[in-house]
């Protein structure tokens, strides 16, 4: 992966749970597309968690 991949980019949701995780960002970002197609409450979800969780360091 590039070094952007690995950068927040809407809302750094995904980069905030993949480091808490400690994950890569691209497989936080991979499991919100399929819940999104799957199960359709991805976007949700992430409005909610861009809302309330606080930034990364």
């Amino acid at each position: 992966m590039s070094a952007s991949a690995n950068k927040p980019m809407i809302g750094g949701v995904c980069y905030t749970l993949a480091k808490k995780a400690n994950m890569e960002t691209w497989i936080m970002r991979v499991l919100f597309v399929c819940t999104t197609l799957f199960a359709g409450f991805g976007p949700l979800v992430y409005i909610i968690l861009w809302i309330f969780m606080p930034k990364a360091p």
